[in-house]
């Protein structure tokens, strides 16, 4: 399929999408769409927490020290079989034993060493509920409210009985002692709050995240920066258009396979100019989304290493990149100017500089894939 053809199709799958409340969406269900799937929830067996289990989670409460463990795993099988929500457990080790490097240098010009005032190691235990695509997903927002309130069989607790869950005494004292009904109406899980996987990177919850059309958009790019290793690249070329509303147009470009818009345009001279570095042996890419389309070169990790004055020394290799493909200095008329390169007639930009290599949004991955 011609990349022309691609864009027209990811228009018109744009421009005519609906969505629709489905039949379970109107059921009264005070914990969301969790309660509507079913559950499992099989004694002895580990539901430990998986970069799978969504981008966005309610950590329901924790448990830390002897016994911290099989507390949690308890609550979690009753969450499951009980309330038919997906929990799981996350296990971090805290270790406050080993010396830190503080501010400052010491009287022999070294980084001063610290040790923190309280010298003690311990493993914690969160119980998380999960599979929630977005941050403002409804069903999310329901399940939290309910989940403050819900009380577990396993969380009661006798009177000569202990529980390892963190600040269990103190939090309910204060609902015992409160005048406020609503903190008086929380259960053991009051405190229940929305965070982040914490096994997916930093670089999948930014707003740089792309969806589904601009993927299939990219699809048909020989050279598209979707396949760049890297964490970072440099752009070297940028080429903005125009997106086409019009229904008539739409229809005849998917009927034609023409696109004369400026944004076809731009996608067009991407992909030549990516195609002409490749021909030269450069590591070239190419990327189009609904604005522009652009040539970034090569993959990098980082964008260089942090100095001591806090500022950042670029790679070399980013340097050299910028300084191949930055603009030439001319003289016009006697005064010194700057002038774009190019490369087959396609120009560079003037400033090239380093970007993220753009992620697919795990949030609209797993929203498509529930």
């Amino acid at each position: 399929m011609t990349l022309a053809r691609t864009f027209a199709i990811s228009l018109i799958v744009l421009s005519t999408l609906i969505v629709c409340p489905t039949a379970n969406a109107q059921k009264k269900n005070p914990f969301g769409f969790a309660s509507l799937r079913r559950v499992e929830a099989q004694p002895g067996k580990s539901y430990k927490l998986a970069e799978s289990h969504g981008p966005w989670l309610i950590i329901a409460t924790t448990f830390a020290g002897p016994g911290a463990e099989d507390e949690a795993t308890e609550l979690v099988l009753e969450l499951r079989r009980r309330f038919k929500l997906p929990a799981y457990t996350w296990h971090k080790t805290y270790d406050f034993t080993e010396p830190v490097e503080g501010r400052g240098l010491d009287r022999y010009g070294e980084p001063k060493k610290m040790r923190y005032k309280q010298n003690y190691k311990f493993d914690e235990y969160a119980v998380m509920i999960g599979n929630f695509p977005s941050i403002n997903d409804p069903g999310l927002q329901s399940t939290l409210k309910a989940i403050k309130t819900c009380q577990p069989t396993c969380m009661q607790i006798g009177k000569d009985e202990t529980s390892t869950q963190r600040y269990a005494g103190m939090r309910s004292f204060i609902r015992r002692m409160s005048s406020d009904p609503e903190k008086k109406s929380k259960g053991p899980l009051g405190q229940a709050f929305v965070s982040r996987n914490p096994l997916l990177p930093q670089e999948y919850f930014t707003p740089t995240g792309f969806d589904s059309l601009v993927e299939k958009i990219n699809s048909a790019a020989k050279y598209s920066l979707l396949t760049n290793p890297g964490k970072f690249t440099v752009r070297v070329a940028t080429f903005t258009g125009n997106v086409i509303l019009d229904q008539k147009k739409v229809a005849e470009i998917e009927k034609t396979g023409r696109m004369k818009s400026r944004l076809m345009e731009a996608g067009e001279k991407a992909s030549r100019l990516a195609k002409a570095l490749r021909d030269r042996g450069v590591e070239a890419y190419e990327f189009h989304d609904r604005h522009e389309s652009i040539v970034t070169i090569g993959n990098f990790q980082s964008v260089g290493t942090n100095r001591d004055d806090g500022r950042i020394e670029i790679d070399r290799r980013i340097l050299k990149v910028i300084e191949s493909y930055g603009p030439k200095q001319t003289a016009v008329a006697g005064a010194a100017g700057l002038q774009p390169r190019t490369l087959e007639g396609i120009p560079f930009d003037i400033q090239p500089k380093p970007i993220h290599v753009p992620k697919r949004s795990i949030a609209a991955d797993f929203a498509r894939n529930r």
